[in-house]
């Protein structure tokens, strides 16, 4: 399939550009900064460009099957509006392409996951560390959510590095669930299983072991 990243210098993108190479996916990247995108294939194609840009997004996403968003911030606390300004975007080049599907990664504590992180995440760490950048992924979420576009939301347990595995729970009822962690190379795992077997679209699963 055609798959375009936004955000795959680090991270989930990182990992999922790199396992969707090896399942001969055709690639492209849209990255403030190529430089940063370590893989080198004839498969992958490296825009240079910023989900800020509409503009440009669209272009990157020209002739794309699916459009996949991992973008991220570091910890800040000030005001974030990456995400929500990503969503405006992405939505809008979404619909302008049909057929194109849209996957978001977002994270425990979005929209309707918020207290199903356990004590410390949800008690000490989200509130302290990632009010506002949660704030916005919150308007991602309902930006994404309300839109026409053929879109599939993915939240995230607490990241690690540990290997992909393929063994994980996707809960889509959040009652008495509580996330513990999940490889990065899993997310990227259960993102390409969606865009090959679209069960879930339409739907905010959280991913954790």
């Amino acid at each position: 399939m055609k798959l375009l990243i936004v955000g795959a210098s680090r991270g989930i993108g990182k990992a999922l550009l790199e396992e969707a190479l090896k399942e001969d996916h055709q690639l492209r990247v849209l990255a403030r900064h190529p430089e940063k995108i370590e893989a080198a294939d004839g498969r992958l194609e490296i825009v240079e460009g910023d989900v800020r840009d509409p503009e440009g997004l669209r272009a990157a996403a020209l002739d794309m099957d699916v459009i996949c968003s991992c973008v991220g911030v570091p910890i800040t606390f000030k005001p974030v509006d990456l995400f929500s300004t990503a969503a405006t975007n992405l939505v809008f080049v979404a619909e302008q392409q049909p057929g194109v599907k849209l996957i978001v990664v977002t994270g425990i504590g979005a929209g309707d996951s918020k207290g199903h992180g356990g004590f410390l995440y949800d008690r000490i760490f989200k509130p302290l560390f990632l009010k506002t950048i949660y704030q916005d992924k919150d308007r991602e979420e309902a930006l994404i959510r309300a839109s026409k576009t053929d879109w599939l939301i993915v939240r995230p347990a607490g990241l690690t590095n540990g290997p992909r595995t393929g063994n994980y729970r996707v809960v889509t009822d959040l009652e008495g669930t509580v996330a513990t962690r999940i490889s990065r190379l899993d997310v990227a795992d259960y993102i390409l299983s969606q865009m090959v077997n679209p069960t879930q679209f339409g739907e905010t699963p959280l991913i954790t072991y």
